[in-house]
């Protein structure tokens, strides 16, 4: 007989975190309809996510659920939670976890789906991501094909970022940008950058032709 699986309570903080992200990102159009999702960790086995179908930017204490990263997921979790999963069981150091579907990160995406890569020179915006403290720098933000089966997705992102990527962000191609950080204001200062250097990289691409 399977014993129950008790999860932690989401304190109201980690609620309160998780809302406002999505009001952030629902504001910037970045979320449009049901899309993106966001996360938060509770300790080192367990997280607190949106739930699927929800508005992200009315998260209210109903639309988030405890899931724990070693047991098999509960019914209503979105169905990309084995990618936020995944990104928390490889690196301790996560906090949190934000995903977005803007026009900029799906478009790009696409655009550069067979080099595996977006690249982003010479910004001085590349100085919010973490590690990165000069404008004399690229950066390489990794695309991955999407795919519906999400846990084998996440297998094969994991075993290609090799545990520490350079970059605390990726692309789906055609789907949007998934960003990280030690803490939730980390996690929305990469995604808040990365989405302005896309979005500059793209005006680029319309100006030069």
């Amino acid at each position: 007989m399977r014993m129950a699986l008790h999860l932690p309570t989401i304190p109201d903080e980690v609620a309160g975190d998780i809302a406002a992200i999505g009001r952030f990102a629902a504001g910037r159009g970045w979320v449009p309809a049901t899309s993106g999702n966001f996360s938060r960790r509770l300790d080192s086995g367990h997280i607190a996510i949106t739930r699927s179908g929800i508005d992200k930017g009315a998260i209210g204490a109903r639309d988030l659920i405890a899931v724990a990263l070693d047991a098999p997921l509960p019914a209503g979790v979105s169905a990309e939670t084995p990618l936020h999963v995944a990104r928390y069981r490889a690196d301790a150091r996560i906090g949190a976890i934000v995903h977005v579907h803007s026009v900029a990160a799906t478009v790009l995406s696409r655009a550069d789906a067979a080099r595996g890569y977006v690249e982003l020179d010479g910004f001085e915006m590349h100085k919010a991501l973490a590690g990165i403290t000069t404008h004399e720098s690229t950066v390489r933000l990794p695309i991955f094909a999407n795919d519906q089966d999400t846990h084998a997705l996440a297998e094969r992102i994991e075993a290609a970022l090799g545990g520490e990527p350079s970059v605390p962000g990726y692309l789906l191609a055609g789907h949007g940008l998934y960003a990280w950080g030690a803490t939730m204001d980390d996690a929305r200062r990469h995604l808040e950058g990365v989405e302005f250097l896309l979005t500059c990289a793209l005006e680029e691409r319309r100006l030069r032709r």
